[in-house]
């Protein structure tokens, strides 16, 4: 026997090691969680409006390093339920959780309230490595910040705190940086080119609900959900060389109140929707779109199971 490596087995030992896991984005409604995604992967997987609990379901967002592959779950925001779906949505984040290598709890930079306080409880019944990322730290003064941060040591001894701003791209790098250094060793789960496992129809009903969220303003509570009835593509006689796909999409909403608010004023504003919603969809199938929206009424769906379930919630 040999002290002698071979070729083989000394650039098998030079290897850098590879890093892989689960990573749970979890917080507070309106924290900014959807951003820090979408900042990461580089690409808007995840719908973000300025409306508290945009996100419904988990959500997997895939970042693929040299040295490192970390599948991001993104979670509905951390509230007492009022309804049926924001018991699922509250089960959902919770869940996310349990199943993660590390957590990262979003917070904005404020002093922990009661919500903080009761999701760093829930923590604590866990082992698990946690970072806090204190996001929107553009919006405060640096020294408005340290008391937030002594504040937060005080409740949970954290492995890292890192301030960001996710809409602006600020501080990002470091916590993936921070990530890959506290995930273990592991195998590659997705192939390199993959950023999220969510299919087309999904995401395409979540860039219209963005769509009916941000252009009602106010007027439209979380009662909107968006069913694709049909998806396919369609070839015009003498346009074979021409990929269209036709979507028809349903806009639930709970109250016959709430449809003229979407269509709006001789249909204005059901149209600024569709236009709105086009362009996101076509950049994101890269193709041409036809897309037909019908807005209806179904009272009190976000309490309906058989409505949930058809609503892919449950």
């Amino acid at each position: 026997m040999t002290d002698t490596l071979s070729k083989a087995e000394l650039m098998e030992a030079q290897k850098p090691i590879f890093r892989s896991g689960f990573v749970s984005i979890i917080g507070r409604p309106n924290v900014g969680k959807s951003t820090l995604l979408n900042a990461i992967v580089g690409e808007k997987i995840a719908i973000t409006t300025s409306k508290p609990q945009t996100t419904r379901n988990r959500i997997l967002g895939i970042k693929t390093l040299p040295t490192a592959q970390i599948v991001f779950i993104d979670t509905p925001g951390i509230h007492k339920p009022r309804h049926r779906l924001g018991e699922i949505m509250v089960k959902t984040a919770f869940d996310a959780y349990k199943e993660a290598d590390i957590i990262l709890l979003m917070v904005k930079p404020e002093l922990p309230g009661p919500g903080d306080r009761f999701i760093i409880d829930a923590i604590k019944q866990i082992n698990k490595d946690v970072l806090l990322i204190i996001n929107k730290v553009d919006l405060v003064k640096k020294s408005a910040l340290l008391p937030v941060i002594d504040e937060y040591k005080n409740l949970y001894p954290f492995k890292e705190i890192i301030p960001i701003s996710a809409l602006k791209g600020n501080g990002v790098s470091i916590v993936l940086d921070k990530i890959v250094q506290y995930l273990p060793e592991g195998p590659k789960y997705y192939s390199d080119d993959l950023i999220t496992d969510q299919i087309e129809r999904f995401m395409v009903a979540e860039i219209i609900r963005e769509k009916v969220m941000a252009l009602t303003e106010e007027e439209i509570p979380h009662c909107v959900a968006v069913n694709i009835e049909e998806m396919k593509e369609r070839r015009r006689e003498g346009e074979e060389r021409i990929r269209v796909v036709y979507i028809r999409a349903n806009i639930y909403i709970e109250k016959e109140s709430q449809k003229g608010i979407i269509i709006g004023k001789g249909g204005g504003r059901l149209k600024d929707i569709a236009t709105a919603a086009r362009q996101d969809i076509e950049e994101l199938l890269g193709t041409k779109l036809f897309l037909e929206l019908w807005v209806k009424v179904k009272g009190h769906w976000r309490k309906d199971e058989k409505t949930l379930s058809v609503l892919g919630y449950i």
